[in-house]
């Protein structure tokens, strides 16, 4: 496949996995089990950091010795650092919700809960549409075989921890009293951000090549931030802990594989 069809596939088929995913509210009357929310969300976190390492770190000292030599460290670790300071000011000014926590963060507003929760979600997808996006540019710039099915790799795995991120974002609204159809919208939009930011990654890598060391570790670091804020302390609820834990591990092998196949 080229590069170019590698990238339409890839920013359609991340959103179509928080769609599908969400749309599984409908086949629930509520929400779901500790147990069931930890094996969800330790998957997604094995997921997200196998795809941020495999992805994108590995990709970006490559990358960063190509161009860089021997101050690859520099965008490498610099990149990465940049990220998780990304996601940092994005908690400190957005107001959301975390509902697995309880935790509110950003500035103080008068918005609902729901919405709160919507937008933790929707900012936390950022770094996943921008993983794929840097990864499909730099498919299109150098038209290496390897980096094209790198990048499809790293949307598969992406999609595949999308769909039940979709599930944990629709089926915890049931608790509130949302109704089905609404919490499928909430869940389908959150990951509606994915596509857009894949396109302004693929935009930013493709007119700024030297500078793709730099973004493919800013977006491993703001996976990891995602990852470990978020996501592993919530796969560690109630007395299911390990259930969480081997998820996690499960997740990172998929991800594993998916690199060794493709």
């Amino acid at each position: 496949m080229s590069a170019i069809t590698v990238t339409i596939i890839s920013l359609c088929i991340i959103f179509a996995g928080t769609t599908l995913g969400s749309a599984l509210v409908f086949f629930f009357k509520k929400s779901f089990s500790d147990k069931t929310s930890n094996i969800i969300l330790g998957l997604a976190s094995g997921i997200m950091i196998s795809a941020a390492i495999f992805g994108l770190l590995l990709p970006s000292i490559e990358q960063g010795k190509s161009i860089y030599n021997n101050l690859a460290v520099l965008p490498v670790v610099g990149g990465f650092i940049l990220g998780g300071l990304f996601l940092t000011l994005i908690d400190l000014l957005v107001p959301h919700f975390h509902k697995h926590s309880g935790e509110e963060e950003g500035l103080d507003s008068k918005l609902s809960n729901q919405t709160k929760f919507f937008l933790g979600v929707t900012i936390h997808n950022i770094p996943e549409g921008l993983a794929v996006g840097f990864a499909c540019g730099m498919a299109l710039s150098t038209n290496n075989n390897a980096l094209i099915f790198s990048a499809l790799s790293l949307a598969i795995g992406i999609t595949i921890q999308n769909f039940p991120e979709g599930a944990a974002v629709s089926i915890p609204l049931l608790e509130e009293n949302v109704s089905k159809g609404k919490a499928f919208t909430y869940g389908a939009l959150s990951g509606s951000v994915e596509p857009i930011f894949g396109l302004i990654g693929v935009f930013i890598s493709t007119q700024l090549a030297i500078f793709l060391p730099w973004l493919l570790a800013f977006a491993a670091g703001a996976m990891f931030y995602v990852t470990i804020d978020e996501l592993i302390p919530s796969s560690r609820k109630g007395n299911h802990g390990h259930y969480g834990l081997w998820s996690f591990m499960i997740g990172f092998c998929v991800m594993l594989v998916l690199e060794l196949v493709l």
